[in-house]
């Protein structure tokens, strides 16, 4: 079986969640399925991604003659131009997500991951032409697909609410922690060293993503104010890459206040030094660094709406993410309670367990098999 793989997300600079699965992917489905041939394909790019994936050994797939500028709204609009002919005796070609959906020779199947429909549940989240560019893009892959895959049921049941998909095409294959989840525990010496080059003290109030409109991470500031104005010597540690929007974050802690607020671009050693992670996003398609932080044992705070419950269970500690008072007291109930902080620690890795990449790789394959018969 021959799979055109799409990898331009690797390109992005913040390549989130969906670079996350497209990188875990290249490494896994070869490892699951040694007879398959996986051909990556990216558009023109004027540099290399920032981390080759290691199946693709140092080469990049297959290169179109476009930029993602003009290829994008091409393809979700005309439905052309066609990839080249060396992709031509795919069987498979998977587009890893419904920004850029291509179009598919005869003979060949189309699967698309839509990885969430934030597009559709907050349009106001998206500048005007990235926000027309998704919309049009899940609406080709609902009309053209053969196969939808999305990472949880509550993305599965938007794409048949709002959408109208045809339920029997959309398979559900989980995501899974990070490998430095699942590698031996951070040294403590390490982790306290990595701290300190960022100027992090614990303890500290952990909040991990792309900074943007989406992760509510302007209401989740001022529920932390309200802990520092209490007392509480925690300082809140914002990770993660600065997404479009990044600017409304950054005016509130400009306004000023109580406690001590960081902004780094990463920071591996996070999540084992948290007093509590924080995840209060809007909506998500599945929530991947929730996912990491029970891995690790770390208490979490999370959001009770879209697919986050689904993936905590009973691990976290679920509230209303448009509620400032709900988050500040979820907080200060984990920091307080030592007993809560405990149970949580111990509840995350077991909830964990569950989700592992070579099952998403084994499920993605069967996707794969059951659109080519």
């Amino acid at each position: 079986m021959k799979v055109a793989f799409h990898v331009d997300q690797l390109w992005f600079s913040a390549p989130g969640g969906i670079g996350t699965y497209v990188s875990q992917l290249l490494r896994q489905l070869p490892a699951a399925d040694p007879t398959l041939d996986l051909v990556p394909f990216h558009a023109r790019w004027r540099r290399p991604p920032p981390e080759a994936p290691a199946t693709i050994d140092g080469r990049f797939g297959v290169e179109l003659q476009s930029s993602i500028r003009t290829l994008y709204p091409a393809w979700s609009y005309l439905g052309r131009p066609a990839l080249p002919r060396s992709l031509a005796g795919a069987d498979v070609v998977h587009a890893t997500n419904p920004a850029a959906v291509p179009p598919v020779r005869a003979g060949q199947r189309l699967v698309v991951t839509v990885h969430d429909l934030t597009v559709e549940r907050f349009p106001e989240l998206f500048p005007p032409r990235w926000r027309r560019l998704y919309r049009r893009g899940v609406r080709a892959a609902v009309a053209r697909a053969d196969a939808l895959i999305t990472p949880s049921r509550d993305a599965a049941d938007d794409l048949v609410e709002l959408l109208g998909a045809d339920r029997s095409r959309i398979h559900v294959t989980p995501l899974a922690p990070g490998l430095r989840a699942l590698e031996e525990p951070v040294d403590r010496a390490d982790a306290e060293e990595e701290l300190a080059d960022y100027g992090v003290q614990p303890p500290f109030i952990l909040a991990v993503g792309t900074i943007e409109p989406r992760k509510n991470l302007v209401r989740l500031v001022r529920a932390y104010r309200r802990l520092a104005a209490e007392g509480l010597p925690h300082s809140l540690v914002l990770v993660g890459p600065e997404g479009w929007g990044a600017e409304e974050v950054r005016r509130e802690l400009a306004a000023g206040g109580p406690g001590t607020v960081r902004m780094t671009g990463s920071l591996s050693a996070a999540y084992s030094s948290a007093a509590v992670v924080a995840y209060v996003s809007l909506y998500e398609g599945f929530g991947l660094p929730v996912l990491e932080a029970l891995s690790m044992g770390a208490p979490v705070v999370a959001s009770r709406t879209s697919s986050i419950p689904e993936v905590a269970g009973d691990a976290a500690l679920l509230v209303d993410p448009t509620d400032e008072s709900a988050i500040a007291d979820a907080l200060r109930r984990v920091l307080t309670d030592d007993a809560l902080a405990a149970d949580l620690r111990m509840r995350g890795p077991a909830r964990s367990a569950g989700f592992s990449w070579e099952r998403t790789a084994r499920e993605t394959l069967d996707v794969y098999r059951s659109v080519i018969g």
